[in-house]
């Protein structure tokens, strides 16, 4: 079987490490062909690789207004019709002020390019992997801790999801044998941002870090705290057979707390953001 990944990056890199693992002949796509992938830009050489794919996986978010991968590659994409798959963002529902949504609610909110490429992706016939903030090895709020970047901020009914990296993999591969449609992928806990980096200080033995004003914060920053709502996984459960290996960040801290050494972990690279990209 061979998989060709637009954007073979953190997430969509995992998933390929787990399929090749497998005997899946994995080929991705970087902007700059670095080793290992093909340029993006290369279009002779990714049309092979999307006619002679049994599967195409983009991680590819929208540039200005469109999506890069549709727009060069939609065409031979459709004419394909081989299983296609597109990591998108829980950041389509927009704010929900702290309720839970799930695949039905409607789309909008602050990224209308990002829900156009959502519902382009379901139109083309594709599994559409909806995810919160990612977190995983080298990428969590134990990095932030330990380098002293950490906040906390107080606003009061702030609630995030989040989906450990692994999790992402394993949903990736139960959708090759799912129907199309979108899933949410998130764990089973929405959670306080403040409480998440305070326990991951605990399992660190270092006190909490400060308080901060969100004025104070980047515009980045600030926009992560615009948005307010709870992610319901469940369709991804019933339909796809799914379940989170790490239910909630408690879970998730711990074992990466487990699998790394505080100096392995301090110079680890800057954490990835959250589900507001």
């Amino acid at each position: 079987m061979r998989l060709l990944v637009f954007g073979l990056g953190y997430a969509a890199g995992v998933a390929a490490e787990r399929l090749a693992a497998r005997g899946w002949r994995v080929v991705g796509t970087s902007r700059d062909g670095r080793e290992g992938t093909i340029a993006f830009a290369d279009a002779e050489r990714v049309r092979f690789e999307i006619a002679a794919a049994d599967a195409v996986l983009s991680s590819v978010p929208p540039e200005g207004d469109a999506d890069p991968v549709l727009a060069a590659y939609g065409d031979a994409l459709a004419e394909r019709g081989c299983w296609l798959g597109y990591l998108s963002s829980t950041g389509v529902y927009g704010d929900a002020g702290g309720g839970w949504v799930d695949e039905s609610a409607p789309l909008g909110g602050r990224r209308p390019a990002r829900v156009a490429a959502d519902r382009a992706w379901l139109r083309l016939g594709g599994r559409v992997l909806r995810l919160p903030g990612i977190y995983g090895p080298g990428r969590s709020p134990l990095e932030r801790v330990l380098a002293g970047t950490a906040h906390r901020v107080n606003l009061a009914g702030q609630v995030f999801s989040r989906v450990h990296v692994d999790d992402i993999a394993r949903g990736i591969v139960a959708a090759l044998d799912g129907p199309a449609g979108a899933y949410n992928l998130a764990d089973d806990l929405p959670a306080d941002q403040n409480a998440v980096v305070a326990y991951a200080a605990r399992l660190l033995g270092m006190p909490p870090p400060p308080f901060v004003p969100l004025q104070s914060l980047s515009p980045m920053a600030q926009s992560f705290y615009a948005e307010n709502r709870r992610v319901a996984n469940g369709r991804a459960k019933r339909v796809l057979g799914w379940r989170p290996r790490y239910p909630d960040y408690r879970f998730g801290l711990r074992a990466l707390k487990a699998m790394t050494s505080p100096a392995s972990t301090s110079s680890a690279p800057p954490p990835a953001s959250s589900d507001q990209r």
